[in-house]
């Protein structure tokens, strides 16, 4: 079973807090264990937060969020001008540094963080995490002996996936 939320929002403060609430409610409602939810909100708090300091010529932003068997995939698509994720947040931060600690909470909280930039549609943050259930969690209700889903939570055909 595969379920999908997508959200298109304006490049506002405001709607950090909303996106958050929308997927922990969700993902609560489902089951979700309570810290995996914790971490799952932290790091999308960080990736939104990162279109509002870094995409500036963007007016919105949209988070797609999808859960897939026991995954939870995130992605973050900014309409700003891009940048090379694959050097950003490998090194620790100083202790007094005043940025560039997002992208090192996201890589500690998710299994798997990636940035693809595509020229005229921005920066794609792509989070990734192992979701644990409560033992009553109505998604294992729903989904128990069905058949996996034979496509992921994202509407692309793969050739634009992500790269580690």
């Amino acid at each position: 079973m595969e379920i999908k939320l997508t959200l298109a929002l304006p490049r506002d403060e405001f709607s950090v807090p909303v996106v958050r609430r929308i997927l922990a409610s969700s993902m609560d409602v489902l089951g979700v264990d309570s810290s995996v939810i914790s971490d799952i909100e932290l790091a999308l708090t960080e990736a939104c937060t990162n279109v509002l300091d870094h995409a500036e010529h963007a007016d919105e932003y949209e988070v797609s969020a999808g859960i897939d068997g026991d995954r939870c995939i995130i992605e973050v698509v900014d309409r700003g001008g891009g940048f090379d994720g694959s050097i950003r947040g490998l090194a620790n931060a100083a202790p007094s540094a005043e940025d560039g600690r997002g992208i090192q909470l996201m890589r500690a909280l998710v299994d798997r963080v990636t940035f693809t930039s595509r020229p005229q549609v921005g920066t794609v943050v792509h989070l990734e995490k192992q979701l644990e259930w409560h033992a009553d969690s109505v998604i294992k209700r729903l989904t128990e002996g069905q058949p996996e889903t034979e496509h992921g939570p994202w509407s692309q055909d793969g050739q634009d996936a992500p790269v580690a």
